[in-house]
């Protein structure tokens, strides 16, 4: 039996549907934002799921194969089936379980969590249509806006509806976790949600991403997947450990001695980088030593940096989890059984090795380099909106189906980071993948030389930063 909440929400709604698409338009700068927004995490490839979708609109221009609305408004649907024939829609009430053909990769409440009577019941059906790589997009207003859209219905630029459900991104968060997710980022957009010329545009593009200035904008934002599972329950996978080699005959045996075994069996692919030792030499003596002991691949590497040296790992590996291990060794291979358990158990879809919480070894870093580590982790940290202390350890580990899309997507950023980290960090952040910091004990090098110029590379980083600032925060 339905509330009169609910029954004053569903005759709002039947009432405006023939005419909502026009009345819409009113707010095409809102709406063309919030679209873009969502759309700039989603892949062609992606089945989505609206909840509260009312006449089709806006998943009608979200990028997507697959993709399905549902509404407790009958004549809402009834508009979207004769407006969007193409698009799959169905009439249900949200709070109450209701039977979908698949689980979708995407779930997506817009600016609907403000209608339902209770917010919790409807979060908590959803995990019936996740898989454990699903993402929800919520955006729902600011409250700050509240008496601006009170005014904007008493002077009728917007129609008079309902009393609705104002909620805070805390109180959001916290009932996606009472529902079963996890939310891994938040964000705001739209201090001047209408076209006013030059000016909308500076606000929205620049004043808008800045402290102070983002917790008075309209639109917020919470990403969320389900939370991790235990490790008991996961379905393990084969590990690909890419290591890259220039100048490190010394630690080679090491790496396939202490590198554990991990999922359904690890393969080492050593990329030796034109060495000025006997690298090369070495790693061909401890193939031939270690090859019916150890699943091994080795090669060379056609240009020059560790980025090069990944990409040609990557692209020849055969595990379904991809990790990489620094020839220095720096970061202790039995380690990557952590990275390993966190990957799997859903903790994180991009584990990144963290250096800055544990006391170094004496030589393991030097002040520059720590004082430019910290420079840009607040720099990510602010970029990728989520924290991240150390962007440039080299141990990174993600499934090799994500890693495929990144590097579909690579033209996006560009193609000139001569470490990998932030080609990385940024092509998972534009995947809407959950990046978490693991804690490792970093270690002095026992053998050669670093490859890293501080100043030569840190000012690539930094102009790799300013980068994408334009391409995350103002695009």
């Amino acid at each position: 039996m339905n509330s009169t909440y609910k029954l004053k929400w569903i005759e709002y709604f039947n009432k405006i549907a023939p005419s909502y698409l026009q009345y819409k338009r009113k707010f095409k700068y809102y709406r063309k934002d919030n679209i873009k927004y969502f759309n700039y995490f989603l892949t062609e490839d992606n089945s989505i799921l609206e909840i509260g979708c009312g006449v089709g609109d806006t998943l009608s221009q979200l990028k997507g194969t697959d993709k399905k609305g549902i509404d407790y408004s009958e004549s809402m649907i009834k508009e979207a089936k004769t407006h969007f024939p193409e698009l799959d829609f169905m009439l249900a009430d949200a709070s109450k379980p209701y039977e979908l053909d698949k689980k979708y990769d995407v779930i997506i409440l817009s600016n609907v969590i403000g209608c339902f009577e209770n917010i919790l019941d409807v979060l908590k059906q959803l995990p019936e249509h996740c898989h454990q790589n699903t993402k929800i997009f919520v955006n729902h207003y600011n409250r700050l806006w509240q008496p601006f859209i009170n005014f904007s219905e008493f002077i009728g630029i917007k129609k008079k509806s309902p009393e609705q459900n104002w909620l805070s991104q805390h109180d959001i968060k916290n009932l996606l976790f009472l529902a079963g997710f996890d939310s891994f980022r938040t964000n705001t957009r739209l201090l001047i949600p209408f076209n006013i010329p030059i000016i909308s545009f500076i606000f929205n593009r620049f004043f808008a991403n800045l402290p102070g200035f983002r917790h008075l904008c309209l639109s917020q934002y919470v990403f969320a997947k389900p939370l991790p599972i235990k490790i008991e329950e996961v379905q393990h996978r084969k590990v690909t450990v890419v290591v890259p080699a220039r100048n490190e005959s010394g630690n080679i045996e090491k790496a396939i001695l202490e590198t554990p075994e991990l999922g359904l069996g690890t393969e080492l692919i050593f990329i030796e980088g034109n060495s000025t030792d006997d690298t090369w030499e070495v790693i061909q003596e401890m193939y031939e030593k270690y090859k019916d002991k150890r699943e091994i691949v080795i090669d060379r590497q056609p240009g020059k940096g560790k980025y090069d040296a990944v990409k040609k790992g990557y692209d020849i590996a055969t595990g379904d989890v991809l990790m990489i291990l620094d020839g220095d060794l720096t970061v202790p291979p039995e380690d990557l059984t952590k990275f390993y358990e966190a990957l799997v158990t859903s903790k994180g879809e991009f584990i990144n090795g963290c250096r800055l919480i544990y006391p170094m070894e004496k030589k393991a870093m030097r002040f520059l380099n720590i004082l430019g580590n910290k420079f840009f982790s607040m720099a990510f940290s602010w970029l990728l909106e989520q924290p991240i202390k150390d962007t440039l350890c080299g141990t990174k580990v993600m499934y090799r189906k994500d890693y495929e899309k990144l590097a579909q997507n690579r033209k996006y950023f560009g193609d000139f980071d001569p470490f990998g980290d932030f080609d990385l960090l940024f092509g998972s952040y534009k995947l809407n993948l959950k990046i978490i910091d693991l804690p490792i004990r970093y270690k002095e090098r026992v053998y050669g030389e670093t490859n890293i110029s501080r100043f030569k590379h840190g000012l690539i980083l930094l102009r790799m930063v300013f980068f994408a600032m334009n391409k995350i925060k103002f695009y």
